[in-house]
């Protein structure tokens, strides 16, 4: 699809505004040469942001003679943003400053069979309103709320097309959503979500080329290229966990067999687990939670039940993100997600090794492969950033129209 000119000019404002966040305070020169804007252009786009008092001037930076360069910073408590982590076994968020701070967390647990998009709905709504209570923020500073959501998604409409491990087609969740909450609305899934965290603030910062690989109840990998996310001509790249591992394999969720999330996704790491030890006290056969936490707790331990069944885990895992270095030869590959979290370096370890008997030799030398080291949920930040976003997207027409702030979006934000 063709940009238009105010496309073009939103992408500049979110990079600028991007750039101040990661290194205020900083000057327009300085700008200007991180993202290739013309210093005039850098200029007006600043001078917008601090229109918004989404940034602030801070002051002028040592010069050794000429004049001295003005600095900006980014304004923190300009405004408030939401990012939703809506997963298979939980929904978790967090509400962030304009520095992308977290400022309040709230979980809820989604128990299985709790998986109709209404009750999904509720666990949202009472989760934004318990985050927006902490924080003791007043719903004007509330820029707006990005929501990651499993699966595939259409998030011009704001539908969720397609989430196999809760059987969803085509539900309407942004329109269920506004129906409790105020704010405006922004739609992805956790691929891009993880992928653009990395990108502001974890591995992939600086990098041109990355893959996050995101390791949850579902499986898939985000995909950075040439120093951007790359989302496919329908929103739909990087569904690698649907990739063929094993010929006539397992079931999946998705309807074929041999699928990598069947092997690596937490209900396939249970199945390895008790393919191994059927009645082992590591398995807790309806939470997946409870057991790669058992796990994690079995490998520090040495248990050798546990030890196998990460190294074997990690085989599988190795040979697809193989596949990924081969396909995409990025400069990193990030292992993201709550159960890479859990699994820690044991896992890293083995997969780096299962990588290396199957990538082909030169682009694994100009891959790293390591684990997220993103303090907060990534999903959650990454939403939050849909959400900056789409609140940029809005800014002219708001500024013209003297505020009306909608009650849901319905507008993508560029990529």
């Amino acid at each position: 699809m063709k940009r238009t000119s105010r496309d073009i000019r939103t992408a500049n404002r979110y990079e600028v505004l991007r750039q101040i966040i990661a290194a205020s305070p900083t000057s327009r020169q300085e700008l200007a040469a991180a993202t290739g804007l013309s210093l005039a252009t850098v200029a007006t786009l600043v001078g917008e942001l601090l229109d918004l008092r989404m940034i602030t001037e801070v002051g002028f930076e040592d010069s050794a003679g000429g004049r001295p360069r003005g600095l900006v910073a980014v304004n923190a408590s300009g405004g408030a943003l939401i990012g939703v982590d809506i997963a298979e076994t939980y929904v978790r968020v967090e509400l962030f400053d304009l520095a992308l701070n977290v400022l309040a967390r709230a979980d809820e647990d989604m128990r299985p069979g709790e998986s109709r998009p209404e009750q999904v709905v509720g666990h949202v709504a009472a989760a934004v309103g318990s985050v927006v209570a902490q924080a003791g923020v007043e719903g004007a500073r509330v820029l707006g709320v990005g929501v990651s959501v499993p699966g595939q998604v259409d998030r011009d409409t704001g539908v969720a097309e397609y989430a196999p491990n809760w059987d969803w087609h085509d539900v309407p969740l942004l329109d269920l959503l506004a129906e409790h909450i105020a704010y405006p609305l922004y739609m992805d899934n956790p691929l891009r979500a993880s992928a653009v965290a990395e990108l502001w603030f974890g591995a992939a910062r600086g990098r041109g080329d990355a893959v996050v690989v995101n390791l949850g109840t579902g499986v898939g990998a985000g995909l950075l290229l040439g120093g951007g996310l790359h989302r496919g001509v329908s929103n739909s790249a990087g569904e690698w966990g649907h990739t063929t591992l094993v010929l006539d394999g397992r079931l999946c969720h998705c309807g074929n067999h041999g699928c990598v999330e069947t092997y690596v996704g937490a209900p396939g790491i249970m199945v390895n687990l008790r393919e191994l030890a059927a009645e082992s006290a590591l398995l807790h056969p309806d939470d997946q939670t409870a057991t790669i936490d058992a796990l994690a707790r079995g490998v520090a331990a040495h248990d050798p039940v546990a030890l196998k069944v990460v190294r074997d885990t990690a085989r599988y895992l190795g040979a697809g993100i193989a596949d990924l270095v081969n396909l995409f030869n990025p400069e990193v590959v990030v292992l993201s997600s709550w159960v890479a979290a859990a699994l820690g370096e044991p896992l890293l370890h083995e997969v780096r090794e299962a990588v290396a008997r199957h990538a082909l030799r030169r682009p694994l030398a100009a891959t790293e492969i390591v684990l997220s080291a993103i303090p907060t949920d990534p999903v959650c930040l990454g939403a939050a950033t849909f959400a900056l976003e789409g609140a940029l997207q809005t800014v002219g027409q708001r500024t013209a129209a003297k505020r009306t702030t909608p009650a849901r979006s319905r507008t993508a934000p560029p990529s």
